[in-house]
């Protein structure tokens, strides 16, 4: 099991609701096999921020910091559906040292 650091840029426009319930469907992939989600940041200090430059004509992004430990093959799934997902802007995924 390796120490991942996920951070992701949702789309600014999505409800209160469809944030909370994208955020929880990105969790439960984390943790599927084992895996384990040791911190979800869904609120400050990141949430929504202005972008530094337009991303798909969009200038706000709501920030999402995962921190979570599982196999290669989990989160390299779970980075391959953020970028096939229309509400994701942008997305960066990090092993961290042990």
């Amino acid at each position: 099991m390796n120490k991942y650091e996920l951070l992701t840029i949702f789309s600014a426009s999505l409800s209160d609701e469809q944030k909370d319930a994208i955020v929880d469907k990105y969790t439960k992939l984390m943790e599927k096999d084992g895996g384990k989600v040791e911190l979800v940041n869904k609120a400050t200090p990141w949430g929504l921020r202005k972008l530094a430059y337009p991303i798909n004509y969009k200038n706000d992004g709501y920030y999402v910091l995962y921190k979570f430990e599982s196999s290669a093959d989990v989160a390299k799934n779970v980075v391959s559906l953020m970028r096939i997902d229309e509400n994701v802007l942008r997305s960066m995924c990090l092993r961290c040292d042990k």
